[in-house]
């Protein structure tokens, strides 16, 4: 009788352990079930998109000046002569396999040619976002405390601008500025002409490989050459990261909690950062996944601009050519990555805010 008690408190930890696993996988699966629906609905679009575009993908191939007879073999060989379910689940496939098909412009497996370009994006991005971060979040936090005021103005017009101003034309302003005028920053590229080819990819990243490879001159230029078109990106995202931001902190400092912090004595330091900065941390992660995401698949006017070969580049360029199994694949993968980074979101958020597991 003695060890009763003992073995029914095992009994109930034992349970409440199992039960906690049991919804720990059931939450995976969830996930998974979740993310798998997606990234088969960003399938059929597009799927669907490059049947619905008016370009003939086979007339890409073989040229309008083909005669009937290989026309038709072509269709055939490319698969198009099937009924369109069948194409669909030949193309998921092909798809889950991880063939993208062949570029018509460079020749190569899309897969190659995706993996060579977006390293490129996700550097400039990356630097972008970070800047955007580092700096648009305090500068929404000072608009928030200092509401009405000139640095409260000040910072409101730059989140104007960078809301209005076009991407392409502040790019060649900062080209003229910067490059041709001051000559402070590297010019076009990812690195002056004398250093392409010298770096051995091991990331795709040119300042990671080129540390790897102890190659400093390579890792300066490299650097040298991103900081413009890597500042301009995040500007853009420093404009709606900072209203944001802005936004957030003068509905918490509006609460009651705030004004009660304060009546009490706690430092203004500790009511801004700890009070109302705090609550709001949940919310900047989905505004930072939201602009991280944007500019993975928005910069291609900035790589247009500055020769950056860039995915943006690489799908202006399967556009001109009727290039669909790049302009596809392209849109496969930004998609797909705007999909991983909105899941990473939401993850985050359920780790720093209890409420959202339940």
């Amino acid at each position: 009788m003695a060890f009763e008690p003992s073995t029914g408190a095992a009994s109930a930890r034992m349970g409440m352990l199992a039960g906690r696993a049991f919804e720990g996988v059931a939450s995976v699966l969830r996930f998974a079930i979740v993310v798998a629906g997606t990234f088969l609905g960003l399938l059929a679009i597009t799927f669907f998109i490059g049947r619905v575009v008016p370009i003939d993908p086979v007339l890409s191939v073989v040229g309008d000046r083909a005669t009937q007879e290989v026309y038709e073999a072509a269709r055939q060989a490319m698969g198009l002569d099937r009924p369109l379910i069948v194409q669909f689940f030949a193309y998921v496939g092909d798809v889950l396999t991880g063939d993208l098909g062949m570029s018509i412009s460079t020749g190569r497996p899309v897969v190659d040619d995706l993996a060579r370009v977006f390293p490129a994006t996700l550097e400039m991005a990356t630097i972008g976002i970070i800047i955007g971060v580092v700096l648009g979040v305090p500068m929404g936090v000072v608009a928030a405390t200092h509401q009405g005021s000139w640095i409260d103005q000040v910072i409101r017009v730059l989140g104007l601008l960078g809301y209005s101003v076009p991407a392409f034309w502040l790019g060649l302003v900062g080209l003229a500025v910067f490059y041709a005028g001051l000559g402070w920053v590297a010019g076009p590229g990812r690195v002056d002409i004398f250093y392409d080819g010298l770096l051995d990819p091991v990331t795709g990243l040119y300042l990671i490989d080129s540390v790897i490879a102890g190659e400093w001159d390579i890792f300066w230029n490299a650097l040298d050459h991103l900081m413009l078109p890597a500042s301009i990106l995040g500007f853009f995202s420093l404009a709606y990261i900072a209203r944001m931001t802005r936004s957030f902190m003068l509905d918490q400092l509006g609460q009651e909690y705030v004004t009660t912090a304060r009546v009490k004595g706690v430092s203004e330091r500790r009511v801004i950062w700890r009070h109302a900065f705090y609550p709001i941390r949940i919310q900047l992660i989905t505004v930072i996944g939201l602009s991280y995401a944007a500019l993975l698949e928005g910069s291609v006017m900035i790589e247009t601009v500055f020769s950056w070969p860039g995915i943006g580049n690489y799908l202006t360029t399967a556009l001109l050519t009727a290039d669909m199994n790049a302009v596809l694949g392209a849109t496969l993968v930004i998609g797909a990555v705007f999909i991983m980074i909105n899941k990473i979101s939401d993850v985050l958020y359920r780790i720093l805010d209890p409420r959202a597991r339940r």
